[in-house]
This record gives structure tokens, sequence and C-alpha cells, in this order.
């Protein structure tokens, strides 16, 4: 990219010098530039490449970071990055030690608030507009949300409260009628309504007094310049509606957006993906449950699915293939999920609601008012558990066992492989009086042959999977594999517990009867999690028996790949065995 016009733009000072006929060629050289570094180094290509004339024409028209720009979600913000002094790093963006996928506000300036999670940007951008009022600043506030983020309660919750105000606030609508799966709802379809110019209704966001404009062509530099000057003199709350097309730039990814919002690595001339060596692997966990839950709602009518705006990414996608009518994408709505489910497992059904970890935490009232004080048997299932890698912190599903643990009446659940799961999700079919939780990671397991015949799993009950005399390692979850590998040739006993609520109370009695050295072992936060139920139920009983907690520090934990991330929090392999060891030298000394 020599001589090139994005090479002299290292901060929007430079781009803001540009002659405007020289930014369709920026545009141009940005995308090849996401293009070339994501084929390479993975990440969201998708979004990004469809907001690069927006992401342009923002900067260029607004004095940022004066002006406060607020990207929902985030995925979309790699040009966003890359004009804002992150070019020259960028190879870095989701690597261990390197720039976030999403922006931070510690990173740059540049990056006015943290996403990750959905439909916060106007609540923020408002909150920011309302500081700005009060302290007499003039300027401006951006919130640039997609069209499945506009449709979450939050942005609605916004979106009313920005109508009935004063405060300097453009949002920016960027509709491309896809998130990660296409979206869903009256929404989107009311949206595609006023692209065809087939809706006759009056104007929702008119109607929330929000002075609305568009659609314009989101790919056409020209105009977005010319009407965002123009909304930049219109006072109050304002709606700015732009149509663009997920993947812009790269054919493949304009062709099949799902599979293109985050592909891996992929030829960045051609755009075709690079598939790893073939070979016999484990299946993922999320592919486990898609197709278990498709075997047992054909013996069960009363199986239904929900997930929030996942289908693809839970494996969701295979019971909505094959059982549309009993399967239920309800968009970028958490709390909805949750209640939805409550509501159909109090006329019989049995709600399978697939979330991710890092979600579900949006949805906390209603998982304690909705269903556990209720006592209605939803079955949770959360996917992405423990550390996911590159997403980092906003992602990262480590909390779960922390705050599901204190709600009365709810199990609690995690297998260590795929025939757990498989049983597990089929013994919550056979007829919990309860709600249940049931927690896995993202990726792939240790059974290649899971296939198996469904067993039911007494429910409470633990079990042991190695002898030992002279400590007790008591794990959950997948991470008793690596426990397992840890602890092959030391001298010492091994239950994968399994239910983190209810405890095998009977098992751990015994345990503390035997052993005067415990020691826990979680991929959730160390506070709260696991190992505290077990110091608990140490306390609980006059227990005085050594016991050593392993699991999440109580920091935030960045981005990473998972293997690397464990390294760092020592939840490796020779970390642990490394821990035990010393262990069992002060266990003999």
């Amino acid at each position: 990219m020599q001589n090139s016009i994005l090479t002299n733009i290292n901060s929007p000072k430079e781009l803001r010098l540009l002659d405007q006929k020289d930014l369709l060629l920026l545009a141009k050289e940005l995308r090849e530039f996401i293009i070339n570094i994501v084929a390479t180094k993975e990440g969201h290509l998708g979004a990004s490449l469809g907001v690069v004339e927006l992401t342009i024409a923002l900067h260029y028209v607004f004095n940022t970071p004066k002006d406060e720009l607020i990207w929902d979600v985030g995925h979309q913000a790699y040009g966003h990055k890359i004009l804002t002094g992150r070019k020259n790093n960028f190879h870095t963006n989701r690597q261990l030690n390197g720039i976030s996928g999403f922006p931070k506000r510690s990173e740059s300036e540049y990056d006015s608030f943290g996403v990750g999670h959905s439909s916060t940007s106007i609540s923020a951008a408002l909150g920011m507009a309302i500081a700005s009022k009060l302290k007499g600043e003039d300027k401006h506030h951006i919130a640039v949300i997609g069209d499945a983020s506009i449709a979450s309660g939050m942005a609605f919750e916004g979106l009313n409260h920005a109508g009935v105000t004063d405060a300097n606030l453009l949002v920016v609508l960027n509709d491309n009628a896809i998130g990660i799966d296409p979206s869903v709802g009256a929404l989107k379809q009311y949206l595609t309504n006023i692209k065809k110019g087939t809706q006759k209704r009056n104007n929702i966001i008119e109607a929330l007094n929000f002075d609305y404009s568009g659609p314009i062509d989101g790919h056409d530099l020209d105009n977005i310049i010319s009407e965002l000057e123009r909304l930049k003199t219109v006072e109050g709350p304002k709606l700015l509606h732009i149509i663009t097309t997920k993947g812009k730039g790269l054919k493949q990814a304009e062709i099949d957006q799902v599979k293109y919002h985050a592909p891996g690595k992929f030829n960045s001339q051609t755009g075709e993906l690079i598939s790893k060596s073939p070979s016999q692997e484990a299946p993922k966990f999320q592919d486990v449950f898609g197709h278990t839950i498709v075997e047992l709602a054909k013996q069960n009518k009363n199986i239904v699915g929900i997930t929030p705006a996942m289908p693809t990414g839970s494996s969701l996608k295979y019971m909505m293939e094959e059982m549309p009518d009993r399967s239920f994408d309800v968009g970028i709505a958490e709390q909805h999920a949750v209640t939805l489910a409550a509501g159909m497992a109090t006329q019989g059904l049995i709600p399978f609601c697939n979330i991710y970890s890092t979600f579900l935490q949006r949805a906390y009232d209603q998982i304690i008012h909705d269903v556990a004080l209720q006592k209605l048997p939803v079955v949770f299932c959360l996917d992405r558990a423990g550390l996911v890698g590159q997403d980092g912190a906003t992602h990262h599903g480590v909390f779960d066992l922390s705050y599901l643990r204190c709600i009365p009446n709810l199990i609690i659940f995690a297998p260590r492989n795929e025939v757990e799961l498989r049983n597990i999700l089929y013994t919550a079919q056979l007829g919990l009086e309860q709600p249940i939780a049931i927690r896995y990671p993202r990726g792939r397991g240790v059974t290649i042959d899971w296939r198996q015949t469904f067993s039911k799993i007494e429910i409470g009950k633990s079990i042991q999977l190695k002898k030992g005399k002279t400590l007790a390692a008591l794990s959950v979850g997948t991470i008793a594999n690596k426990v397992s590998i840890a602890v092959k040739d030391l001298d010492i006993s091994h239950y994968d517990m399994r239910f983190i609520k209810p405890l095998d109370e009977e098992v751990l009695h015994t345990i503390f009867e035997e052993y005067d050295t415990i020691i826990t072992i979680e991929d959730n936060a160390i506070k709260g999690g696991f190992g505290s139920a077990i110091l608990e139920f140490a306390s609980e009983y006059g227990y005085n028996n050594t016991i050593k907690t392993i699991g999440i520090p109580d920091e935030f934990i960045e981005h990473g790949s998972v293997d690397e991330l464990q390294e760092q929090v020592g939840l490796d392999t020779e970390s642990l065995k490394q821990i035990i060891d010393e262990l069992l030298i002060e266990a003999n000394n």
C-alpha cells in the first residue's frame, strides 16, 4: 500500500484534511486493509466491511474525540480503530496482549464507551449528552446501532427517554437486516417495509419525538456526509436510517453473511475459507446440544427451544430447521427469552432456553423473579461458559456459577464431556419439578463416540474419577479433563462433583473425613463459585481441613486464546500439576 491515502492517516485529524473526492479511494484501501489482516488473524469481518463509508463519514464530519462516538456491540468498529491511531498494531487485534476486538475506553480516547454486549449505545450516548447539557458543553453525541440491536428492550428504553429530552443526540441506525444471524421480529419487518416504500403507518421513530432522516444508501459517501452535515445543525434527538450490506467489498462475505460474520482464516484475494486439516475430532458442545435436543424433541412433543438471536452459534438451528413451530429465535432479548420460557413452562411445555453465559447476565431478574421464585422447570443451557478466548472480558462466561448459586430452587450442573451433556439434557426433560442451569464451554470436547444410549443422571450425585490416599481434588465441568491429566501419576483422589447445586453432601462428608487437604478447581470466578460452596460446606459442618480453591482470579481477564488465558490464570495442566505437587509436599511434611 505504498503512497496510499491510508498510509498517511494516523488519526481523524489527518482524515479531515483530505479533499472529499479522495474519500472513496480511502474507503477502498480501508476495506482491503481490514480484509488482509482478518484473513490471517481472524476476527469479526462482515460488520466492519459494511460500515466503512459510514466510519469515514462520521470521523470526517464530527470533531472526534471531542464529539462522542459510540459503536453498539463493537463488531463493526475495526475501521474506527484503524483510523484512530491503531493501524500499525491492528494485526494484534484480539491476540494476547494486543488490542481489543471491541471499543475499550482504556485503549483510546476515541473509544468513548466500552462495548461488547448489544443495545447499550443509545442509553450511554444519551447519558453523555445530558451530562454535556448540564456542564454547558457544546458537542455532539452519536450512537451507531444495528437493526438487530435496536430491537432489544434496552434500546427501546433509551429511545423512549431520549424522545422527551432536548439532548444533542444522533442515533445512526445501520440497517443491514442481520446481526450474527438474520434479524427477526416485527420491527425488522417494519424497517424492511420502509426500505421497500410499502410502510404506510406513522413512523415509529417520529412518534418517539425523534427527527427521522432516511433511509439512505449507507455506501454513498457523499450523500452520508451531506446528511450528517445537515443533522449537525438540527437540535434535539435525531435518527439517521442508513441501508448497508454486511460484508460489503468481499463477494463471499456479501453472499454468506452469517458465515462471514467471523469466518476464521480465509484467502484475502478469493474470499475462500481456509479449512483446517481433516481429522477425527470430538464434536463441538454446541452441536451436541443442537443434535440432542432434536433427538429428544422427536420423542417428547412438549419440548420447545428458545434462543435470543443465536440459532447458529448455539446450534438451535438444527431444531429450527426440523421443527420451526417449536423453536424460537426471539432476537436480542434475553429478558424476554427467559420470561417467555417461564410462561411456556406454566402450560406444561419443557422449554430449553439456550443463552450464552455472558448474555444470561442480562436476564438476572427474570431468572429469579419469573422462573426460580415460581419453581418453573425451565432448562437453561449456558453456552460459552468459562474462558471463551479472543472476544475477551466482555464475553468470558466466568461468573455464572457465582451469580446463579445463590438463587433458591435452581439446580446447577456442569458436564465434563459430551456424553454427560447428552445425559443431563435427557434427564432434564423427564419431569424435573424445578429449573436447571447446564453450563458448557465453547468448542470441542474430548469424546469422539458421543452418540451413546441415554442414561438418567441422579440429581446431586458426583463421580469419583481416580482413587488416591493423600489429597482430594474436586472439579466441576470440562476442566476435569485437564485435572485428570495433571493428577495422572500422583497419589491423589479426583472427584467430578458435576452438581454445583445441590452439592453431593454425602460424598463430601466422606471426603472431608478421609483427606486432610482438599483442592477445588473450576473455570469460574473464584469469588462465590464452586470453591466457595465447598468452603461454606466446611464451615457449616465444622471441618478444619486445608482447602485450596483454584479458579478465575478476582479480576477481568482480557483476550487471547483459551489455552493462553488458562495458562495465565493457572488453569492449564502444568500449572495445576505444580500447585498439586506443592500441596502434596506440604501434606506429607
